[in-house]
């Protein structure tokens, strides 16, 4: 116990220590931007002077909070945001920039009325120099114009898979620097690219690439700073470089450190960090401008039938993540996202595949330092329109720049489910979207060689866009969209058998539930398309795939779709509009469904026991088997103070299925508990 008080307490020193931020207090300013903004919907060309009436926010923010939540109703268009803030004299010699982290899906920014540049796509960061724009000593005015209309030029190109939410939904700040300085303009990057190699027990070489530009006019000389401080604050590498900078440009300088016997970063079970201090200093060792970056050092490996970290294989329990919730749109604050992080802890998650597109900095800052194994992606997703090009490069450059020094993140991914214009599954030969996914992924080797990329189909590994990536994900509806809940076994064999040596992560699978839906008798069949969803079909189909999954030795991962309910404004099915309900929780993350606690069982060992179809609670049958999620011992199952012995094993040495347990008219009690320190109750009503 005293290990784990001395281990936690390690982590909050690390965690107020490190900066998520880009900027730090030392050489910089970062001043965050969200509050005082004025917001207006508008018509396609309409400015700030022409509009009367505005409503107060503060960001995150988003119009489509409510509307594309309920409906394919919502509101697709223009609006603005305006702010106005004072410019110190005394930042005249100084250069100032403005960074948006996330605004939904174009940006256009003009400052004191003039416009200074667009950004297209909603989940990068950005940013922009308004350095010579700016009046200082006075009250300087921006205003942000923003739509979220689906464009064939920008990914995604449609609301089919999920919707576009409008407005400036993530973060915004200033950020002030001396005219030398490490640059913040490289794709809105830190700046600054930690590579580490031959990372063992003993040793671990570390790069530390740093970017410096200059407006100074004039040659100076200054010294790079690299240093690598450990949890406690000591510092424990260092390396200086003179440099005599140019009076204009940006430079770029590599400098080698070792550390020796380093703590390793072992995903949850030791989330150790670093922190990289990267500071240029003047002749008299006067701070000039200083970024602080995490360090995990770790090593990842992935080979047929296994993901291994550090040498060892690593459980892969995975989901996948939806960043919007109930009510709220996309536009979160950092205790949703801490909230989702630990119902995913409870659940016992390990790795997250973040689909379908750039997620919260806040987000991979806490996988970081919770130990969540990550893959993050692009959106480039479902129908091409062969016009999207441009627009999926930029967001391959933004995402791997801006997160490059994330140790959370294993992989970079290039695509998920892309069709060919005519929306055909099984193109024959190499099409639009197959060269586009070679050249994304020539852009992330040429960005980040180190780690792997990730191109994700549901057609079969023949398809010439298979091809193009380090791992091969399928998503496999196996019972839901086509075939058999039984079926994932024979699948997962098949591959085996002809992809042997082919890296394969099974990336989705999944079925709808909705907690509404309740049935004593579980269908064949459910229409996927359809407007009944019963929880306990979904419950079954968790039992017997993951059951399948967990027995076998070739997939390197896999990763329930989805964690969390989430908003569909396309869509109308399961008898709620505008919702997928796929989720193991509810959208307002609220309630768990069982095949939540079916993983627990599975995935967490904390102690647990549970009984499942819990919300069949109004019954017809006398005789019912009884589904018992129980991670400790063999439960003892009482149905009105009489004991039930007789079960069967189910998928996995957790699940204990009681047969033809007998009910009473009225109101039944049921208990199930294990070692006299877990117990779960429900009450049935018995007609």
């Amino acid at each position: 116990m005293e290990k784990h008080i001395k281990t936690l307490l390690l982590i909050i020193i690390a965690l107020f220590n490190l900066v998520v931020t880009f900027g730090q207090d030392q050489g910089r300013i970062v001043e965050p931007i969200n509050n005082g903004w004025k917001f207006a919907k508008i018509s396609n060309g309409e400015m700030d002077a022409s509009v009367t009436s505005w409503d107060d926010v503060s960001l995150p923010h988003t119009w489509n909070d409510k509307d594309m939540q309920l409906s394919k109703d919502f509101y697709e268009g223009y609006a603005l945001y305006k702010n106005t803030f004072n410019v110190p004299q005394e930042w005249e010699n100084k250069r100032i920039f403005i960074r948006f982290e996330g605004v939904g899906q174009v940006a256009e920014l003009y400052i004191n009325d003039r416009f200074l540049g667009k950004h297209e796509g909603s989940f990068a960061a950005f940013v922009f120099d308004l350095s010579y724009d700016l009046k200082f000593g006075t009250e300087n005015k921006i205003v942000v114009r923003v739509n979220n209309i689906a464009s064939k030029k920008i990914i995604p190109t449609d609301h089919f898979l999920f919707g576009i939410y409008g407005g400036i939904y993530r973060p915004a700040s200033l950020i002030v620097t001396n005219k030398t300085n490490i640059t913040a303009s490289d794709y809105a990057s830190s700046g600054i690219y930690i590579t580490q190699r031959n990372v063992s027990k003993e040793r671990a070489d570390i790069k530390i690439t740093t970017k410096i530009e200059s407006i100074g006019g004039k040659f100076s000389n200054i010294i790079l700073e690299s240093a690598i401080y450990n949890i406690e604050g000591k510092k424990v590498a260092q390396d200086h470089l003179k440099i005599k900078m140019t009076p204009q440009g940006r430079r770029t300088f590599s400098q080698q450190l070792e550390l020796s016997n380093p703590h390793l970063w072992h995903g949850k079970k030791d989330p150790y960090l670093y922190k990289v201090v990267v500071s240029l200093k003047d002749k008299n060792s006067d701070i000039i401008d200083q970024v602080i970056q995490p360090l995990g050092v770790r090593k990842f490996e992935i080979k047929p039938g296994g993901f291994y970290l550090n040498d060892e294989k690593y459980n892969m329990y995975g989901v996948c993540r939806h960043q919007d919730w109930l009510g709220y749109g996309n536009a979160l604050n950092n205790w949703q996202h801490d909230k989702d992080l630990e119902i995913m802890g409870e659940m016992g998650v390990t790795t997250i595949r973040l689909a379908h597109y750039q997620q919260s900095e806040y987000f991979y800052s806490k996988c970081d330092s919770l130990g969540f194994v990550i893959s993050v992606e692009i959106p480039f997703i479902n129908k091409t329109t062969g016009e999207e090009g441009d627009n999926s490069k930029l967001q391959m450059e933004e995402l791997i720049k801006q997160n490059f020094n994330h140790p959370s993140i294993y992989a970079w991914g290039l695509h998920n489910e892309i069709y060919s214009n005519s929306r055909k599954l099984f193109t024959r030969g190499a099409d639009y979207g197959t060269v586009l996914t070679r050249d994304l992924n020539e852009i992330a080797k040429q960005l980040n060689p180190d780690r792997p990329t990730i191109a994700v189909d549901n057609g079969g590994m023949e398809r010439p866009i298979n091809k193009t990536a380090d791992i091969q994900g399928f998503n496999r509806y196996l019972g839901w969209y086509g075939g058999h809940m039984g079926d994932m076994k024979n699948w997962i064999t098949d591959y085996k058998k002809k992809y042997p040596e082919y890296a394969v992560i099974l990336s989705e699978y999944g079925a709808g539930a909705n907690m509404d839906h309740q049935v004593e008798t579980i269908p064949e069949y459910v229409d996927p398309a359809g407007q009944f969803f019963p929880e306990s079909y979904a419950t079954r189909f968790h039992e017997t795939q993951w059951g399948d999954i967990s027995s076998q030795d070739y997939l390197v991962a896999s990763y329930v779709w989805n964690m969390f309910d989430f908003g569909l404004p396309l869509w109308v099915r399961g008898n709620v509009p505008a919702r997928n309900h796929k989720g193991l929780v509810s959208f307002d993350r609220k309630d768990k469904k069982d095949s939540f606690y079916w993983y627990k069982a599975n995935w967490n060992p904390k102690p647990m026991v549970y009984i499942s179809d819990r919300r069949v609670t109004e019954r017809t049958k006398n005789l019912t088997d009884i589904h018992v999620y129980c991670n400790t011992s063999v439960p003892i199952l009482t149905v009105n103070g009489v004991k039930h012995k007789d079960f069967i094993q189910g998928k996995t040495d957790v699940h204990y299925i009681f047969k033809n347990v007998k009910l009473s008219q009225g109101i039944n009690k049921i208990i199930a508990a294990a070692d006299g320190e877990v117990k779960d109750e429900v009450l049935w009503s018995l007609k």
